[in-house]
């Protein structure tokens, strides 16, 4: 008799164990809830509070940003990263970080480029790392013409819910205290520079220019240690002929090269209105998605418990108990179907993020370039036209000078 009432005590204990524990990992998991960024503050952009004499001035170049799409082996669906978008995207924070840079009064001339060049006094490359219209997370390298790494840093920021709040708009981009943030740092490193380094700077700018139409003639003031910093061994003379034709090049070069900012500029506009609408439908997609991911988890872990529970109240012994396991045994198995089935909404989402990613590309692919002398019809994606520019420059140096190069 005792044995048969152990074996019924440490059922009944065995099955309020179990309906415990459940309970309270239900509780745990469904009590973990989301944090809904609504502030507008960000981080203000640090002006130059005085002129900055012309000596201390440096060219900027800001290179297309990479996409990141070949850093990622293999994007998971609900990462809401579309190809065609993240090379429209490229440009879109290139140019919006240059705007930055510009506004800070502390440089020359801040310059969108296609691709990087070891001619220009600062380099600043770029990787998206991450960017769903919720958050935008970068990475950011800044290197001089002396091969000198200011530094590398990853910024990330989350928009506030007033950002695509059609009935109260903010001003300015929704991530802007990014950029905001990566100018302020190169703004106090320059700071830190001396005059003598940005001279520095600048003359080897232009001899590394210089060398790549007549490496012969100025491959003697430059050299490279083995940790590819550049040095000046030596100055060619101000009236030297042929530092004189290689500015007036230059100064070509200059000009194309600000043609393309037109481009830029006018790429972004034309793609503000799709690409803004972009950010706010992806922002509510990624919270939509993270809600009903939560649910489907809760709905699944709910129907497993009650699954759990229901056999074991089944397993306890008596009619009623039976039924009432049943029951939830049946319950259950709705709740897990329905967290099956949220996860498939969830999926509908995102294909349809993935049709308004498709149509980027054909809404924003630019087809003109005009020069300064004339109309160039250029085929392809920027970079192909600056490609074909390269071309261009070569062929203006070989008439001017009668020499071949490669460029």
């Amino acid at each position: 008799m005792l044995s048969k009432f152990h074996r019924r005590v440490t059922s009944s204990e065995y099955l309020r164990t179990t309906c415990c524990t459940l309970i309270f990992s239900l509780l745990v998991i469904t009590g973990c809830t989301t944090t809904e960024v609504r502030t507008t503050a960000y981080t203000p952009l640090t002006v130059e509070d005085t002129a900055i004499s012309e000596n201390r001035l440096l060219d900027v170049g800001i290179v297309q940003f990479n996409t990141g799409l070949d850093q990622q082996e293999e994007v998971e669906e609900d990462e809401l990263v579309f190809p065609e978008l993240r090379r429209a995207e490229s440009r879109y924070i290139a140019v919006t970080l240059a705007d930055a840079v510009q506004t800070s009064n502390g440089w020359g001339a801040v310059r969108v480029i296609p691709s990087e060049r070891t001619n220009i006094d600062v380099t600043v490359n770029g990787s998206i790392i991450q960017s769903d219209g919720e958050t935008l997370t970068i990475e950011v390298t800044v290197t001089d013409s002396r091969g000198q790494v200011w530094f590398t840093k990853q910024y990330t920021e989350q928009a506030s819910h007033y950002a695509y709040d059609r009935k109260h708009p903010t001003e300015g981009d929704a991530f802007q205290g990014i950029y905001n943030r990566v100018a302020n740092d190169m703004l106090v490193y320059r700071q830190g520079l001396s005059d003598q380094y940005i001279a520095e700077l600048r003359t080897i700018s232009e001899i590394k220019f210089a060398r790549s139409f007549s490496p012969n003639a100025f491959d003697r003031y430059l050299i490279q240690d083995n940790d590819g910093i550049y040095q000046l061994t030596a100055l060619p003379a101000e009236s030297d002929p042929m530092l004189m034709r290689v500015r007036r090049i230059r100064e070509r070069d200059y000009l194309f090269v600000d043609t393309l900012q037109g481009y830029y500029d006018t790429f972004v506009k034309s793609m503000e209105t799709p690409y803004q609408e972009w950010r706010a439908m992806s922002y509510e997609e990624v919270k939509e998605m993270r809600e009903l991911k939560r649910k489907a988890r809760n709905n699944t872990i709910m129907g497993v418990a009650a699954i759990v529970g229901g056999i074991a109240a089944a397993g306890a012994g008596g009619g009623a108990a039976r039924q009432a396991g049943n029951v939830a045994v049946a319950g259950g198995g709705y709740l897990v179907k329905s967290g099956f089935d949220r996860r498939s909404e969830a999926k509908m989402h995102i294909e349809a993020l993935q049709e308004l990613g498709d149509s980027m590309e054909a809404e924003v692919e630019p087809r003109i370039v005009e020069l300064e002398d004339r109309t160039v019809t250029l085929s392809g994606s920027v970079e192909n036209q600056y490609r074909q520019w390269r071309e261009i420059l070569k062929e203006i140096y070989q008439a001017e000078t009668g020499q071949a190069t490669e460029i």
